[in-house]
């Protein structure tokens, strides 16, 4: 069965392979359909900027498709940067830029109150019905990048249980417990019945 990843990032199509571990699958990404329109991601939450991109891919291309969005939401600053993480120091924003304004707003407050968690809404379009999952894992911000592993934010990202940043981890250990892979764990046993997949784990 082929699946529709509707991202044009091929390392997200590669982690998503690792966390739903169903060679039976196809997956493709947007990519694969040069000229096929994006979605905007305009909307004020997670589950709709992740089901307007589902339904935009599976509208286009006929296939099922699954997408999801995701933010980091930091108590300090009510929530922010949520919705907007990917663009929190503009339109044309990288990894580091995005870094470098969230660090400039907590500067004043101190590590042990910067409390925050990673939320991801994963949604699946099949035959013209949509299905949702959402993840979440909880951490605390650090002043100090550490790690080379992940990308966003995940350097400044602190699990406590474990003193490591997300980017210090290995891939499969994040690929068990990130607020992706618990979203799209969750949905799992949903895609592998629609699939007609016998689950093997």
């Amino acid at each position: 069965m082929e699946i529709l990843i509707a991202t044009g990032n091929p390392g997200k199509v590669r982690e998503i392979a690792a966390i739903l571990n169903a060679p039976e699958l196809t997956l493709l990404c947007l990519a694969d359909f040069p000229g096929l329109p994006r979605a905007e991601e305009r909307s004020r939450t997670y589950f709709e900027n992740a089901l307007e991109k589902a339904r935009l891919a599976a509208y286009h291309t006929g296939l099922p498709a699954l997408a999801d969005d995701s933010g980091l939401e930091v108590d300090a600053l009510q929530g922010a940067p949520g919705i907007i993480s990917a663009r929190f120091a503009g339109p044309e924003a990288d990894d580091k830029r995005n870094i470098e304004k969230l660090l400039r707003l907590i500067s004043d407050i101190p590590e042990e109150d910067l409390q925050a968690k990673f939320v991801c809404v994963a949604v699946l379009v099949y035959q013209g019905r949509a299905y949702q999952a959402q993840g979440a894992i909880a951490g605390r911000i650090i002043k100090t990048p550490r790690g080379q592993n992940g990308f966003g934010y995940d350097p400044v990202f602190l699990l406590p249980e474990l003193g490591l940043t997300l980017a210090e981890i290995d891939s499969e250990l994040k690929n068990r417990i990130s607020h992706r892979a618990r979203a799209l764990l969750r949905l799992r046993p949903l895609l592998f019945h629609l699939a007609g997949i016998k689950p093997t784990s």
